[in-house]
């Protein structure tokens, strides 16, 4: 039997633990008969399963005949990407075509004779959905890994609009907290900052250590151990899986390998993109394992105001959690004995 676990990022793995009740929030809000939203975003840290849960999300959409799922590319012009994908659809394109909508002008090739020419891709892309609704028809947009760029600015802008038209379309977005926050701030985009975000909790602990048991053979002590040892971190849940997998099952000879391969995957890439101040913060957390933030403040020299805000950036950034008043601890496995070694 092969390794039944994955290193690699954003593939849906064979051995999954899934985020029913988040799941279920997304389904049940898309597909109800009048839909309270129609705009997700999904935020974590690297690793946290964004893009799993997107394609979790999509596959379960894409299997009822009633909708069409489409991902886009945040670095490419979205609008006219949505067009020409929707268009490359055989029956899409022949309900498009009945409907006299002729994109010939954007290079899509949906030719209508005797039409004139749609001069406007968002023109285009509301007679599109217009048709699409009239048959029933409801449309999921993924995009992964969004950015604040004039791409997705002028996407999100124009799917505003389309929201106000009362049009069957729906948005799911992925993105690091620090994009996510960035987008939503936008002047122009402030229904964004409405827009209900998912941050990605850790995965069940039961759940793992089930998987655990199951694929390795192994009494529920040891499963709960190895389940603890990811603290639910979707990536490491993987990670130890596979490493415990090419080590005949024994965790204990994985560990190792798993703090390396988080290390140069994961956290080298974490590290690199927080400020000076972020670094000294965390410092100052993984200097002090029971997470006392009277202590960790003192060792700084500051103020419960001057680090409050830092404690709720690093929460936001899915690296800290403070749901114990007056205790901050780290999310990711290990991550403490990195930040000592790399400060």
């Amino acid at each position: 039997m092969n390794n039944p676990y994955t290193l690699l990022f954003g593939k849906a793995p064979s051995e999954m633990i899934s985020r029913l009740t988040q799941f279920d929030e997304v389904i049940d809000n898309f597909t109800a008969e009048t839909s309270s939203q129609q705009v997700y975003m999904v935020t974590g840290v690297r690793g946290s399963g964004k893009t799993v849960f997107m394609t979790e999300i999509a596959n379960k959409l894409r299997a009822d005949e009633d909708w069409v799922v489409t991902e886009l590319n945040p670095e490419k012009d979205l609008l006219t990407g949505l067009a020409a994908k929707l268009a490359s659809e055989n029956k899409l394109a022949m309900l498009f075509k009945r409907s006299k909508i002729n994109l010939s002008m954007f290079g899509i090739g949906l030719e209508v004779s005797g039409e004139a020419p749609i001069a406007d891709i968002e023109t285009a892309v509301s007679k599109m959905l217009e048709a699409l609704k009239k048959q029933g028809k409801r449309v999921l947009i993924t995009v992964d890994e969004v950015v604040n760029n004039q791409f997705v600015k002028e996407f999100v802008a124009a799917y505003q609009i389309l929201i106000r038209q009362d049009l069957p379309v729906y948005l799911l977005m992925t993105g690091l907290y620090d994009n996510i926050n960035s987008l939503q701030n936008e002047k122009s985009l402030t229904f964004l900052y409405r827009a209900p975000k998912i941050e990605l909790a850790p995965l069940n602990m039961g759940a793992m250590a089930r998987n655990y048991m199951e694929n390795f053979k192994i009494d529920k002590d040891k499963a709960i151990k190895m389940a603890k040892v990811t603290r639910g971190y979707s990536f490491a849940f993987q990670v130890l899986g596979y490493f415990t997998w090419e080590n005949g099952g024994v965790y204990e000879k994985a560990i190792g390998k798993f703090r390396q391969y988080l290390d140069e995957y994961v956290y080298d890439k974490v590290w690199s993109e927080l400020s000076p101040k972020d670094r000294l913060i965390l410092t100052a957390i993984a200097n002090h394992p029971d997470g006392k933030t009277a202590d960790i403040r003192k060792e700084l020299d500051i103020e419960t105001n001057e680090f409050n805000p830092y404690r709720k950036r690093l929460i936001k950034k899915g690296i800290i959690n403070g749901d114990q008043r007056g205790i901050v601890q780290f999310t990711l496995p290990m991550f403490e004995d990195y930040v000592i070694e790399n400060a």
